[in-house]
């Protein structure tokens, strides 16, 4: 395969250049990338504004365009920088005089203009379904697939949360494999939002799964700094290696 070398979790991407520095001096600027990496994802990660109170989906058409103003100035500064902006808990809730199709409707719109948006800086817009806690409009990659082949673009895929999916799927690596091309970007946590290896995920099958679909985006990590911040990037790390090197 060449599929060993496909799979690029983000902060592997970044080390190539320093293999001439002894190892102790590697691994702290591996553990400050990997600060840094979650930095940047965050600062594009149009997840929340206002306290949700701001969503895609909300009945009032000003929200609804602030939601839109919002994910797009993450499309701008992310896209710059050849990243992609995530939509998240932006994506809200059906209820409170929205049903579920009037939801799925704004939500269509909105991620058709935002992708269209995404498409000039070559990269796509992010869409991540996420657990029935924290939604209820699209909970499973199945359902996020059926909502992307319902969009006027083609420019938005799926980003597949395993802590989200560790709830909602009863078969992580065969989710994976049914969505396919569509995901674009893989978040990489354990069960428990802990760094990988914390939690009761079995990785082995996911990390195949990936490989089978050939898939070559990018893995990151979205974890809890978890018993401390360079904990969670060390045992992250560890992960990385374990399983897609």
């Amino acid at each position: 395969m060449h599929r060993k070398s496909t799979i690029q979790p983000a902060i592997m991407k970044k080390v190539s250049s320093f293999h001439h520095l002894p190892p102790s001096r590697r691994e702290h600027l591996l553990i400050y990338l990997f600060s840094g990496l979650c930095l940047l994802l965050i600062a594009a990660c149009a997840s929340q504004a206002d306290n949700n109170q701001t969503t895609l989906t909300s009945a009032d058409q000003s929200v609804r365009s602030r939601a839109w103003d919002f994910v797009q100035s993450m499309i701008d500064a992310a896209g710059k920088l050849g990243g992609s902006a995530i939509v998240g808990s932006l994506q809200g809730r059906w209820g409170d005089g929205v049903d579920r199709e009037m939801a799925l409707g704004f939500l269509r719109e909105g991620l058709s203009r935002l992708g269209e948006h995404a498409r000039q800086y070559n990269v796509p817009l992010l869409y991540e379904p996420l657990n029935r806690y924290e939604t209820n409009v699209i909970n499973n990659l199945a359902d996020g697939v059926s909502l992307l082949q319902s969009l006027s673009s083609d420019n938005v895929k799926l980003l597949a949360d395993l802590y989200h999916m560790n709830i909602e799927e009863s078969d992580l690596a065969e989710a994976l494999r049914s969505a396919g091309a569509a995901v674009g970007h893989v978040h990489f946590a354990d069960s428990n939002r802990r760094p990988m290896g914390m939690g009761h995920t079995d990785v082995a099958p996911i990390a195949e799964a990936l490989r089978e679909m050939k898939y070559d985006g990018l893995v990151s990590a979205e974890c809890l700094p978890y018993p401390t911040s360079e904990k969670a990037a060390e045992a992250t790390i560890r992960a990385f290696k374990k399983y897609f090197r």
